[in-house]
């Protein structure tokens, strides 16, 4: 996932939305409670295509019962999502990263 951010722009709300929406559309998969990796992964990969990138997040919750979780976010919000901000404690956290300036010498 780091090597497929690099080179790419923040994805906006909207644009991440309308990309989990597509998936999910066409995944029975990505469209279950338990599909939230391959939606996640499709997500930012649909996203990918244009030259954008969410942030793209994997965590678990550590009050309660254990649970593990991949989600997307995009204008520091989680998209698609029905749990509260701070249920997940995150553990990788892959952000777009924008090509540098080559430098000359």
């Amino acid at each position: 996932m780091e090597v497929l951010a690099a080179g790419t722009r923040p994805a906006g709300y909207g644009q991440t939305l309308a990309a989990m929406e597509a998936v999910t559309a066409v995944s029975r998969t990505c469209r279950g409670p338990a599909g939230c990796l391959p939606r996640a992964v499709a997500t930012a990969l649909f996203c990918r295509v244009s030259g954008r990138w969410p942030t793209w997040r994997t965590g678990v919750r550590v009050a309660g019962s254990f649970a593990a979780h991949a989600w997307v976010e995009a204008d520091g919000l989680t998209v698609g999502e029905s749990f509260p901000p701070d249920a997940f404690r995150p553990v990788i956290t892959v952000r777009s990263r924008p090509r540098g300036r080559v430098r000359s010498r």
